[in-house]
């Protein structure tokens, strides 16, 4: 039966894949799931450092003198 998810197919080190293993049992789910979830906060990370490199490089660049104030907003 075809799935409806696509399907990536990963090749690991022996011990990478019994630490997975352990990881997946210890939380009572199959690797498949765990591997996804791992992408998924692995891509949170590398959103979050891209972020923050964009708020730095704003900040740096800031000039108060040339900031709208709230009424200027506002109003």
């Amino acid at each position: 039966m075809p799935t409806k998810n696509p399907r990536i197919n990963v090749v690991v080190e022996k011990p990478l894949y019994i630490a997975l293993q352990d990881l997946a049992e210890d939380e009572g789910i199959s690797v498949s799931m765990l591997m996804r979830d791992l992408v998924k906060e692995a891509l949170d990370i590398r959103e979050d450092r891209a972020l923050t490199d964009l708020a730095t490089e704003r900040e740096q660049s800031f000039d108060r003198s040339q900031a709208l104030t709230h009424e200027d907003v506002w109003n």
